[in-house]
């Protein structure tokens, strides 16, 4: 197993945290989860460690943007016959630089070794490694769920919640930080910024409509 695959592993908790939430709502379990799988892959492959946070902080964002993308399409992960036969040419371009240089080729790398884009690189390795390495078996070899760890519904939560946060205007991420981060009541918040109390009051419960709106 490469240090990629180890990793993937160790976090697919997130992508049942992730796929949790949709639960009920039309679409298969198994797809959702295929697509949150698609969504982690592209978090490790885009993810840049110098940026000073936490992988997950980056990857739950990604993760359930693929899983909203099934709504808006309808349907399921459906893996052509053109990214099968890629995926499997650049795993064996993958395993020969991994045997002569001890490395896995970039994204960039490959889409230059095979004359193909980045964008048709990525989905052909994601749709390889979510058949191949995102998921686990019994000794009989039938697919079983890995478990998930409960503090990881807490972490989707938050992280879901920091990001519509984050989505908001300057003036309502204020707002929203001295009401419910820094406990400032309404009239507290109205002089932090020179607003009255009440179109504080107005204006907290048309952000609040706008995050849970963004939390569905």
């Amino acid at each position: 197993m490469t240090e990629r695959d180890r990793f993937i592993s160790e976090n697919l908790g997130l992508v049942h945290c992730c796929a949790a939430k949709f639960r009920g709502r039309g679409i298969e379990y198994e797809d959702l989860y295929s697509a949150g799988c698609i969504g982690l892959l592209k978090a490790y492959d885009r993810f840049d460690k110098s940026l000073g946070y936490k992988f997950s902080t980056y990857a739950v964002p990604v993760i359930l943007g693929e899983i909203r993308g099934l709504f808006r399409t309808g349907g399921a992960v459906k893996v052509s016959r053109r990214l099968k036969e890629l995926s499997l040419k650049i795993n064996k371009i993958r395993q020969q630089l991994n045997n002569e240089s001890g490395r896995s080729p970039t994204i960039t790398e490959l889409a230059e070794i095979t004359g193909e884009s980045e964008e048709l690189i990525a989905q052909a390795i994601d749709s390889s490694v979510t058949v191949l390495s995102l998921s686990s078996g019994d000794e009989d070899g039938r697919e079983i769920d890995l478990p998930t760890p409960p503090q990881d519904e807490k972490l989707i939560e938050l992280l879901s919640l920091r990001q519509a946060i984050g989505e908001l205007e300057q003036r309502d991420r204020e707002l929203i930080s001295l009401r419910y981060f820094k406990n400032k009541t309404q009239t507290e918040t109205a002089k932090r910024l020179n607003m009255t109390q009440v179109q504080v009051s107005r204006r907290e419960k048309k952000i609040m409509a706008i995050i849970r709106e963004k939390l569905k």
